[in-house]
């Protein structure tokens, strides 16, 4: 089976480096850039799985550079960590709202990134274990093929948020608090609030379009997915 494919994009050599390490030793495949051009030239290189993305570059900073990947049909499904010193909650959402999958703030153990990288790259492989393919109406969704369309147009979902819409299907009727979204869809212990799903549950009704409707806002408490939506 072959290794995952890690592309870090941090202008910081020495900790570059560091996580190249770390991540190698934990049986991870790494090739590193120092700026976000840099980064696309590879990405069109190689193939990749994650992508680790420091916000502070030279050039073309990470948010610019998270976007042109998520606009971007054949990339817009891999998975980005966004690497950042800057800690203030509105730098996350952006982050978050451009697609970034997770968000890790400097000065960071390198154990944890780890942790989140196995964490979202496992996500990405499981499946339903029963069903592999889910049906609401027009809103099918394809757990192995990691695919959802509506009205049998593809809708191009980041992993995180097609982890959220595959946790709130298979809840279906059950309201799920913000906080238990964030504990079972980030999977570990984020620097992140709950309005971080809030974010996600946006993005997600917006992208699927009139099906969007399936996912209900339970007022103070969260949010969920009700079938019985679909015939309405």
């Amino acid at each position: 089976m072959s290794k995952n494919k890690i592309l870090i994009i941090e202008d910081d050599k020495h900790l570059s480096k560091l996580v190249k390490y770390n991540l190698e030793k934990s049986g991870f495949h790494c090739v590193a850039a120092t700026s976000g051009e840099e980064g696309l030239e590879k990405l069109s290189q190689e193939v990749i799985d994650l992508i680790i993305l420091d916000i502070m570059l030279p050039g073309m900073d990470g948010l610019q550079i998270c976007k042109e990947i998520k606009r971007d049909h054949r990339r817009s499904h891999l998975p980005v960590i966004m690497l950042t010193a800057k800690g203030e909650e509105i730098d996350r959402i952006v982050g978050f709202e451009l697609g970034a999958d997770d968000y890790v703030v400097k000065p960071f153990s390198t154990r944890e990134l780890v942790l989140r990288v196995k964490a979202i790259l496992k996500r990405g492989m499981d499946d339903d274990g029963g069903k592999d393919i889910l049906e609401f109406g027009q809103l099918k969704i394809d757990i192995p093929r990691h695919r959802v369309t509506v009205s049998d147009q593809e809708v191009t979902l980041t992993l995180m948020e097609f982890n959220l819409l595959l946790t709130l299907v298979q809840r279906e009727g059950r309201v799920q608090p913000r906080e238990m979204l964030l504990d079972d869809v980030w999977d570990i212990e984020a620097d992140v609030t709950t309005r971080t799903v809030d974010t996600h549950i946006r993005n997600l009704r917006q992208k699927l379009g009139k099906m969007g409707k399936l996912i209900e806002t339970v007022r103070g408490i969260g949010y969920r997915f009700y079938e019985g939506q679909a015939s309405q």
